[in-house]
């Protein structure tokens, strides 16, 4: 399915979340339809770019004995093991020349599910003089919903771009984009 897409300019930041393989189709902690969104995003990363928009993709990175794995206690199988295949971007995943990669996720005491944790990337937004973040990725009921609502906490306006994004928890989908609705998000079905 693919969304209309968004009119990009700058000072727009595209936020593409943890679209890995590990969330995607066989991997560790696979997501139904994480694979089926790669096109679409594609898409989007595409005219962002070529409107002047910068386009950011998030990562898990966690070292090898990460808190959030449930061999140390969390609530997660063992998933995106920094330099493991699993941990790699969905290799159809077409990111932009100059994309910039925002790892979260890599202390080994802490778990962070917003691109936003602990990474600075408010700060480099601000810098670059961002105003309006477009969300998109894996997963919606963790890691998007966490970066979507510290994106609007920030003060950025914020945009979820819904069709472009799917949860663990099939069921969570509309309670999820009610939340973050209710937060103060555009979600753009």
């Amino acid at each position: 399915m693919t969304p209309r897409h968004m009119t990009y300019r700058p000072g727009d930041a595209l936020l593409i979340v943890d679209m890995q393989n590990d969330f995607c189709e066989n991997g560790a902690l696979a997501v139904a339809g994480g694979d089926a969104l790669v096109p679409a995003i594609n898409a989007e990363s595409k005219a962002a770019a070529s409107a002047g928009a910068l386009i950011v993709a998030t990562r898990d990175w966690h070292p090898i004995g990460h808190c959030s794995f449930a061999p140390q206690g969390g609530p997660w199988p063992e998933h995106c093991v920094q330099d493991t295949p699993g941990a790699a971007f969905h290799p159809e995943l077409a990111l932009p020349e100059g994309t910039v990669r925002v790892s979260k996720g890599s202390a080994f005491d802490r778990d962070a599910y917003s691109g936003f944790d602990g990474t600075g990337l408010a700060t480099f937004l601000r810098q670059r003089d961002v105003s309006r973040v477009i969300i998109c990725g894996l997963a919606l009921d963790v890691c998007v919903r966490a970066t979507t609502l510290d994106a609007l906490e920030a003060g950025f306006e914020t945009i979820l771009l819904a069709s472009l994004t799917e949860p663990v928890e099939s069921e969570q989908r509309q309670a999820c984009l009610a939340e973050l609705r209710n937060a103060g998000a555009d979600i753009l079905e």
